[in-house]
């Protein structure tokens, strides 16, 4: 800051998703990520990665409305959605399905799957070509 003011040292820890239910949501990602529950409570769950590294937490939010896929005027708008990374697209479309998810009606790219977790909140399942 230049002001002598010591600048407090910030750490980025993770990624926080709203849920009507933390506990269905956050099974679902443990399941498709292979993450381990490090925080549990009754209106949070917190996902880590193996290894360390920011991870994934669930709220509990009881109003939540999920957002429109593709966007829509006057209808809940998805503020940030999660990408994951497969060496297999198909076979991660299908994994994701069993567990839990929707293929969303509106596909904008071939190298990408955009799906609805339980909570219908938007992500992409994508291969790096």
């Amino acid at each position: 800051m230049g002001d002598g003011v010591r600048e407090p040292r910030l750490t980025f820890t993770g990624t926080v998703l709203d849920a009507p239910d933390v506990g269905v949501l956050a099974g679902f990602y443990r399941r498709l990520l292979g993450w381990e529950v490090t925080t549990e409570e009754p209106d949070w769950v917190k996902l880590s990665p193996p290894g360390g590294g920011p991870g994934l937490a669930f709220q509990y939010e009881p109003a939540y409305v999920p957002p429109a896929w593709p966007a829509a005027p006057g209808a809940q708008q998805m503020m940030a959605h999660l990408d994951i990374e497969t060496t297999d697209l198909a076979a991660a479309e299908r994994a994701a399905v069993a567990l839990g998810a929707t293929p969303a009606g509106y596909q904008p790219d071939p190298d990408n799957r955009v799906l609805l977790d339980p909570a219908g909140h938007p992500f992409c399942l994508w291969i790096r070509t």
